[in-house]
């Protein structure tokens, strides 16, 4: 098959259900050909061999990326529709003020992603989310070696660590992080943020991506995580988990529940433990 790097494909021995970009085309000694795939909408890492593979022609690109586009904006529409219902019940509390009175401050992101094309598309949904936001494009292997740096230039609320994971042998013990292909660079990155702060509130950690190793994430210090039956999560499933946080406030923890509601993907995929919120209104706005 004419199948290149940058070429969309789909995997026939799982009837063509999710649709990968090829990263990488390798050939063995013996002559076999297996090609590196990145989900196109999943943060999901796969090899396979070039037989299974079936280019997907324009048409169903599109109707798949559409897909895409209304699955997010029916979140953000959501998410835009509780934050008013929120802001309004804040604000109830100070009857003499009016809305135009009060700032906010929602918490700041560090968002380290293994996927260039993925965390531009996250950036572009902090901006509409009104999050500020750093992002940084780093290979999985390489995170935990920057995060330290990037913590102290930084000194972000919220930090995600993400990029694309999967389990390399199915059916294989799931505790054995050795089987997944990047959810022990992401333990690894997790603990070097705890080492600069140890305290889950101070710093709020989301780490993983699709079928990562959830129990071993939390383990080494992450607040949020993938995935806890090892399916497959959402590009922007961590945004939306950093938004609900971000957008919380100090007054209260925010119970996982809300967290994950606030999500595409839901409980199979996501979790997490108590948190507290970051989210500050301030008063009185300056007119300058």
């Amino acid at each position: 098959m004419d199948i290149k790097v940058g070429d969309i494909v789909a995997r026939k021995s799982y009837n063509n259900d999710v649709y990968f970009k090829v990263n990488d085309i390798i050939e063995s000694d013996s002559g076999e050909v297996r090609v590196k795939l990145l989900g196109l909408d999943v943060r999901l890492f796969a090899d396979s061999p070039v037989e299974d593979l079936v280019k997907v022609d324009r048409e169903h690109i599109r109707e798949y990326r559409k897909k895409f586009i209304k699955t997010n904006n029916d979140c953000l529409k959501r998410i835009f529709e509780r934050r008013a219902k929120e802001r309004s019940n804040s604000l109830m509390r100070a009857q003499s003020e009016t809305v135009e009175d009060f700032f906010e401050i929602p918490g700041r992101v560090l968002h380290i992603d293994g996927n260039p094309e993925y965390l531009n598309l996250c950036m572009a949904i902090y901006e509409q989310l009104g999050i500020h936001a750093r992002g940084m494009n780093l290979p999985e292997v390489e995170q935990s070696a920057s995060v330290p740096e990037l913590l102290k230039k930084y000194s972000p609320d919220i930090l995600v660590l993400t990029g694309h994971d999967g389990i390399i042998r199915s059916g294989v013990d799931f505790s054995d992080l050795s089987n997944y292909h990047n959810s022990k660079y992401f333990v690894e990155a997790v603990k070097a943020a705890r080492r600069i702060e140890c305290n889950r509130d101070n710093l709020i950690i989301f780490a993983g991506a699709c079928q990562s190793h959830y129990e071993a994430l939390l383990e080494a210090g992450a607040n949020y995580a993938s995935a806890p039956l090892r399916v497959l999560i959402h590009a922007f499933d961590p945004v939306f988990i950093v938004e609900k946080v971000a957008f919380t406030s100090v007054n209260r923890m925010v119970a996982t529940s809300e967290v994950i509601e606030n999500t595409i993907t839901g409980t199979d995929g996501l979790g997490g433990i108590e948190t507290r919120g970051k989210f500050r209104l301030g008063f009185p706005k300056s007119p300058y």
